[in-house]
């Protein structure tokens, strides 16, 4: 590309340089011809105008008299009656410029240069001609160098960010260039690149939800499936595959609403539901896994509570904080139900050791963890409170109370739920 504007900058160039170049010459040449021809006359007028004044003043005529009336280089000759003549200089050879005039006291007066000197000012004017032209073509290469560079470095570079974006790197690079089309271009390129990035962080956040939210709710199916292989009793197993039967449907509850925020997080869902059920049922669920650690799940508090929200998204949540209490905590799992104002509440709580003192309110923040774990939970717990109205709070750090604020069923929810 750069080549091809190189060569058409030339092109132009050359073409308005023959056009005007040639123009001019003419011109010139015309020019430099008619001025020693009008030169030349007006010697030979004026050398008229002297020998009739001295013809009829009676005085000579000689060349001695009038050869300061004659340029330097110039042949002149005076013819007058009685065939007398008068010469001033050398006669030029070869082409010369003629001028002739007749005198009122019978004499003519011709006055000749040699062309040679009208060709040697051509001369002159044609290499002033070229020398400009010759600049002007040196001009042109810099200044279309100049743009080529200009033009083609940008386009090379936005190449360069559009094969990064095809390769899966989406960083908006905010590279300008002071050419309104090409920024055009550049603009469009980094507001793709931050669809791009921003599209990236969504599947990766999704992937990362989906993996936590569904280990839950699968270790507990997989507790449940355990008990069925380990008793013989008929009635054991019904009971425990009916349970484990209401893990699936929350299983796919699960995925259903992981899928419905993908496409839209603002899409949520809440309903009027018994909030005691959803915390027997969590309390059901993670019994095994608490017997199987040596510890216990108890609940306290006001009975009888409806919320707002959504049953599955509630359970997750209670899931997280009660998975949590069993991995990071130490002795009794306490459930705890409560009204304040216009809103339910659920803690919960254990006998360990609490969250860090350098945590602190970060507990809640992606990827931020006090052990070996993802730091997901408690961030995908608070957004999922959160789209429905609620929100998960961190009450105290030792021992540890988290508690998940909902609107009550028949209440209006609260101006601010984040």
């Amino acid at each position: 590309m750069r080549r091809r504007l190189i060569n058409s900058t030339l092109a132009v160039v050359l073409v308005v340089i023959a056009v005007f170049g040639v123009s001019l010459v003419i011109v010139e040449t015309r020019t430099i011809e008619n001025s020693a021809q009008e030169s030349v006359e007006s010697d030979a007028v004026r050398l008229v105008s002297i020998v009739d004044g001295r013809l009829i003043g009676g005085e000579g005529i000689t060349s001695g008299v009038l050869r300061d009336q004659v340029e330097e280089g110039r042949y002149a000759r005076i013819d007058m009656p009685g065939d007398k003549r008068v010469e001033i200089g050398e006669r030029p050879s070869g082409s010369v410029i003629s001028a002739t005039r007749a005198g009122e006291q019978g004499e003519t007066v011709t006055v000749q240069a040699s062309r040679s000197t009208v060709t040697r000012e051509v001369g002159r004017t044609l290499l002033i001609i070229l020398a400009v032209a010759l600049l002007a073509v040196l001009a042109a290469v810099l200044l279309a160098v100049r743009q080529a560079r200009r033009l083609s470095a940008p386009l090379t570079d936005l190449a360069e960010t559009a094969e990064r974006l095809g390769s899966g790197d989406p960083r908006p690079r905010h590279r300008r260039y002071g050419v309104p089309e090409l920024d055009r271009v550049a603009d469009v390129l980094d507001a793709s690149a931050e669809r791009i990035a921003r599209m990236l962080t969504a599947e990766r956040r999704l992937a990362a939800d989906a993996s936590h939210q569904l280990r839950t709710p699968l270790t507990a199916l997989s507790m449940r499936l355990e008990e069925i292989t380990l008793t013989d009793d008929l009635d054991t197993v019904k009971e425990e595959a009916t349970v484990a039967l209401t893990q699936v449907e929350r299983l796919t509850d699960v995925v259903q609403r992981l899928l419905t925020n993908s496409r839209d997080p603002r899409t949520g869902s809440a309903v009027s539901f018994d909030l005691d059920e959803v915390v027997k049922q969590q309390i059901e669920e993670w019994r095994p896994a608490s017997r199987s650690e040596g510890r216990a799940i108890v609940r306290s508090g006001a009975p009888g509570l409806r919320a707002v929200g959504t049953p599955g998204a509630v359970a997750q949540v209670l899931a997280t904080l009660i998975e949590n209490s069993l991995m990071h905590g130490d002795g009794t799992v306490a459930i705890r139900t409560r009204v304040t104002g216009n809103q339910a509440v659920v803690e919960v709580t254990d006998e360990g050791p609490g969250v860090p003192a350098d945590l602190g309110s970060r507990v809640f923040e992606r990827t931020v963890s006090g052990r070996n774990s993802t730091g997901l939970g408690l961030a995908v717990a608070r957004d999922l409170a959160e789209a429905d109205g609620g929100r998960l709070e961190l009450l105290q750090p030792h021992p540890p109370v988290f508690a998940l604020f909902l609107s009550r069923a028949g209440d209006p929810p609260p101006a601010d739920a984040g």
